[in-house]
Order: C-alpha cells, then structure tokens, then sequence
C-alpha cells in the first residue's frame, strides 16, 4: 500500500471513527473519555506520537491491542486495509499535508470526510 496521501485520507476516516476518542486530534482538547483513561493513551498528534515506531509494530497494536492498557484491537473491526491506512497515517503523522490535516479536524458531515 501507497504511502500516499490518498492512503492518509482515508485512514484519517478510520481514526476519527475509533482512534480519535482516546488519541486526540491536532490542536482540539481531549475527550473527556481520554481524560478518564489509566493509563494514559498517548495523544498521537502531540510530539512525536509513533512516527518513530517501525510501522509493522503499530499495525500489530491496531489489531491486537495492547493488554491492560484499555487499547482495544481492532482485528474484529477493521479490514486489513484499514488498518494499514490508519498505521500508514500515523506513522507519517510529522508530515502529513494541509489537506489531510485539515480533514482531521473538519467538522463532522464535511465533504473531505469520506
């Protein structure tokens, strides 16, 4: 899969349905549910998030989850594809252009959100 800006967008649909609520999005104030969590989710925008973290093992933790931590995994949920695009988003998260953050923090209902 394409490390593309077209995989980007659409994993950017993919977070803001099942990532967003305890990650964070650029520059919006943390859910309530991400203030709530023990431990901590890592806020994925925020500093270096996993964009240093080989994306093999990003892609694990999107399906498997990460035991006793409240990260669930996704393998019942996700296609494969979807959670390479999500995996490919974050790992390329320091550089990602303005149209795609830009569809990170769009309202919900606009038209750059697929």
């Amino acid at each position: 899969m394409a490390a593309d800006e077209a995989t980007y967008l659409e994993g950017v649909r993919v977070y803001r349905e099942d990532c967003a609520v305890c990650h964070g999005l650029p520059n919006v104030p943390q859910s309530a549910i991400a203030k709530g969590l023990f431990p901590e989710a890592p806020q994925l925008f925020k500093g270096k998030g996993v964009t240093d973290d080989d994306a093999g093992e990003t892609y694990w933790k999107v399906v498997n989850g990460i035991r006793l931590s409240g990260m669930p995994g996704f393998r019942q949920s996700l296609s494969d594809r979807e959670a390479w695009q999500v995996t490919l988003l974050l790992a390329h998260a320091d550089t990602l252009s303005n149209t795609v953050r830009s569809a990170l923090t769009a309202p919900i209902g606009q038209p750059n959100i697929k």
